[in-house]
């Protein structure tokens, strides 16, 4: 009974900033879940069927804060040269990575591109960085015939 007293001697000022708080707090997590965490982009390009073919990963997100990133490729069957090189970003909404691989196979492999947000200092500016609490590691799968 005492609290009801106080909350009908507050000021309408006082009610209307607490209004305008709550509804400001509900507008900011709606804001953030709808944003893309990651997204990516496995896009081949083959010249014949014997020659050497260029994989292209393009990997963007909508995220306000900027994410360390550590691509590299997979394959059901070893594939040797830049194949098995690993790449370390810094990926912010405003700048978008592009990561290419060159490489030879004779017969049909699946790839699947991996992507995974690391903690590590010196790769973006000023050491800001956020790591996913949900989800640190994101892939896609493509066949090369």
């Amino acid at each position: 009974m005492y609290s009801l007293h106080l909350l009908l001697r507050a000021s309408p000022a006082a009610l209307l900033l607490i209004l305008c708080l709550q509804l400001g707090t509900t507008k900011a997590q709606e804001d953030t879940t709808s944003r893309q965490l990651m997204t990516m982009d496995l896009q081949m390009q083959i010249a014949e069927a014997s020659e050497e073919a260029t994989l292209v990963l393009k990997v963007s997100t909508e995220l306000r804060e900027c994410m360390v990133i550590k691509s590299y490729l997979l394959s059901n069957i070893p594939i040797e040269g830049s194949f098995n090189y690993k790449y370390t970003s810094c990926l912010c909404d405003s700048h978008p990575r592009s990561f290419f691989w060159d490489l030879q196979t004779n017969s049909t492999v699946r790839i699947t591109a991996v992507v995974d947000v690391i903690r590590e200092l010196g790769i973006c500016p000023n050491d800001w960085a956020v790591i996913p609490i949900k989800a640190n590691r994101f892939s896609i799968t493509k066949s090369l015939p």
